[in-house]
């Protein structure tokens, strides 16, 4: 059978009940446009927790008090270890050589006061290298300085989100030098930070800074810290980084092992892999689930394949009585199959694409459509069309001619 011969008997058999053609392919276009779609929402997603944790701070890691079980896991309290964090630990990190900057925190939630409007919002006590260490920027006015906490200044950074709480009619401009209480102690702003969203670790924008100084005087009372936030100066030290910290930390409290430390490390490196791992497995799980429907649309296939074989047995045995040999048959069944699944293929991607878009335009969440998705798609595509119309060609090619022609 030659080509033309061939694609004209695609065309006619794939246009002879268009409804009937335009309702398997419909499984296709749907089962394919899920798996992109999906794919897309995944990978997506994934970007945005990445993104996410990369914005809380450059290159950083964490130090808290307690001992951490592993990742994913609560960080318990050792023995007396609730407080086990000093300003002296943190002196003690910023000496070594891989740190960059070094940032102790005390916070706690404290009720916040003005002109009558009250929230209760989370208090930073830290120093200025916070800033950087943290990946923030001043909006307006000025952030802690050395000097402030030297003096234990009653002095206030506020996020974006404790500005709009506590003054709903005032510019954000206009609220530096303007009094807040905080536990019922009167700080004056100097500054408001850059909106930065929510990261799932905690928003900047719904936080409160002050001198470190400030809050273990006047609002903790404690001389410890409950966080150090350290910058080390590239990506490529973190590991290495990590180590020296938990060793100096180590001698400064007198722990020969880190099994029996009373404070843990994050490294912020770690915590992306183990999201990625998360989110990446999640997105497998989505694109499977959506192939489901891409199985169900290739039995619909073979389905009306098979109801054509019986309503074109006269025909068939008509071919095979003026010589068209079994492998002629078999080709023209089988390439109907393939070209009805490329083109729900193409439409499906179409398709795909278009959700990613609508879901990216409506600012549900940025997706990305992946090159190896749309391979993925074509590929199960074609592979649904040579399975799935395998057994009706073969059915077709196996027909008796002259049973075939009897056929009413």
């Amino acid at each position: 059978m030659i080509t033309s011969d061939l694609y004209q008997e695609i065309v006619g058999g794939l246009t002879s009940n268009k409804v009937r053609t335009g309702l398997t392919m419909l499984g296709i276009v749907i089962g394919i446009a899920s798996v992109i779609a999906m794919l897309a929402i995944g990978v997506g997603a994934q970007n945005s927790i990445e993104e996410s944790i990369e914005s809380v701070g450059s290159n950083l890691l964490t130090v808290r008090p307690g001992k951490s079980q592993g990742p994913g896991s609560q960080v318990r309290g050792s023995s007396g270890s609730a407080n086990s964090l000093e300003l002296s630990d943190a002196e003690a990190i910023s000496g070594l050589s891989l740190i960059e900057n070094v940032a102790p925190e005390e916070s706690g939630k404290y009720q916040i006061v003005i002109n009558g409007n009250n929230t209760n919002s989370s208090v930073a006590g830290t120093n200025a290298s916070y800033l950087e260490v943290r990946n923030m920027e001043i909006e307006n006015g000025s952030f802690i300085t050395e000097q402030h906490d030297l003096k234990m200044s009653k002095v206030a950074v506020l996020g974006p989100s404790v500005v709009e709480d506590l003054f709903e009619d005032i510019d954000i401009d206009e609220v530096i030098g303007k009094k807040i209480k905080i536990n019922g102690i009167d700080f004056s702003i100097i500054g408001t930070t850059v909106e930065k969203g929510g990261s799932g670790f905690g928003s900047s924008d719904e936080m409160i800074f002050i001198p470190l100084s400030t809050s273990q005087q006047y609002l903790s009372g404690s001389e410890y810290v409950s966080t150090i936030n350290i910058q080390v100066i590239d990506q490529d030290s973190m590991d290495t980084a990590q180590v020296q910290v938990e060793e100096i930390l180590l001698s400064e409290h007198g722990i020969a092992s880190i099994d029996d430390a009373d404070f843990s490390v994050m490294n912020q490196s770690d915590i992306i892999e183990t999201a990625s791992s998360i989110t990446g497995v999640l997105t497998m799980l989505l694109g499977a689930v959506a192939g489901i429907s891409l199985v169900v649309g290739g039995i619909g296939i073979m389905n009306m394949m098979l109801t054509t074989v019986t309503e074109r047995t006269r025909e068939i045995g008509l071919r095979k009585a003026i010589g068209a040999k079994k492998a002629d048959i078999n080709k023209q069944f089988l390439a109907e199959s393939i070209v009805l699944t490329f083109i729900g293929g193409i439409l499906g991607v179409a398709l795909g694409w278009g959700i990613s878009y609508v879901v990216t335009a409506m600012g549900v969440l940025q997706t990305e459509v992946t090159w190896y998705s749309v391979v993925l798609a074509f590929g199960v595509s074609a592979l649904i069309g040579i399975v799935f119309g395998y057994y009706p060609a073969q059915q077709a090619a196996k027909l008796n001619p002259i049973e075939a022609l009897r056929y009413e």
